[in-house]
């Protein structure tokens, strides 16, 4: 119980979905749970301290970490949580939003990492958990970029569990499938237009994808695996959590003829 206790934990976009679940799972088995948004005051009733940050932000970045660090002498685990969805066709995506959608599912995450790791080292222990995405395994159709900021995340995480490994710190990877979340409402919309070529095959693909949202497991059980992770004395790089063909499908990769794998993910998605 002292030992969970005297566990800080920072969790990156922490005012709603899996990062809130998490953030009030960890805090009702006591752990001391940090999390941040980009305006606090619209969540009056969290269980946690929400400390006002915007990702894409490096003075935030770095004034958030600060902050904790002063007042509780370490952190012990981060959770880059933060991320936003996006969708379309890659031809019609226009450049603005991959650099948005990047700066915040790649670029912030890097820095917040970086600005932790310092304290960690001192401390001679510390956890990095990134919270990725199962597409970050695989391409699939209309969600080409937000499958190529998560997959950027993964091999940031690989890497660095490689050469954070002396100062026994280390780093792990969740691939989350769907959860029910509300992912829909805060992706960066495309500005795909009705004449397009890919109009009516982009709609049938995004319906289909709401669905399975929508349709999801309660982020919950990435909050479960969260604390068994942190509890563990030697976690996996790697996790996948989600419906079993969303798992399954990263294996199926690894052994299916490509072609015909890539005639069952057209199919499913």
């Amino acid at each position: 119980f002292n030992l969970i206790m005297s566990k800080v934990v920072l969790i990156t976009g922490a005012s709603s979905g899996i990062g809130k679940t998490i953030a009030e799972f960890l805090t009702l088995n006591n752990f001391k749970v940090y999390g941040t948004c980009r305006n606090p005051k619209n969540y009056p009733s969290i269980s946690f301290e929400l400390i006002k940050c915007d990702i894409l932000n490096n003075k935030d970045i770095n004034s958030t970490v600060d902050y904790i660090i002063n007042k509780e002498k370490k952190i012990d685990v981060l959770i880059n949580n933060v991320g936003i969805g996006i969708t379309g066709p890659i031809e019609e995506t226009k450049q603005e939003d991959v650099i948005q959608a990047f700066k915040t599912n790649f670029f912030g995450p890097l820095e917040i990492t970086k600005k932790c790791i310092p304290c960690m080292r001192i401390n001679r222990k510390g956890l990095i958990i990134n919270i990725t995405s199962v597409l970050a395994y695989f391409g699939n159709s209309y969600r080409g970029i937000y499958s190529a900021t998560k997959s950027s995340m993964e091999m940031i995480g690989e890497t660095l569990n490689m050469e954070l490994k002396n100062f026994n710190i280390n780093v792990v990877n969740i691939a989350p499938g769907d959860f029910k979340t509300d992912i829909i409402s805060r992706r960066i919309k495309p500005s795909i237009e009705k004449n397009s070529v890919y109009f009516d095959d982009y709609q049938d693909s995004i319906k289909k994808a709401n669905n399975h949202v929508n349709n999801a497991s309660s982020p919950k059980i990435i909050a479960e695996l969260v604390y068994k992770i942190i509890l563990s004395k030697n976690p996996k790089i790697h996790y996948r959590v989600g419906k079993f063909i969303q798992k399954f499908s990263i294996v199926l990769k690894k052994f299916l003829p490509e072609k015909i794998f890539e005639k069952l993910l057209i199919r499913y998605s």
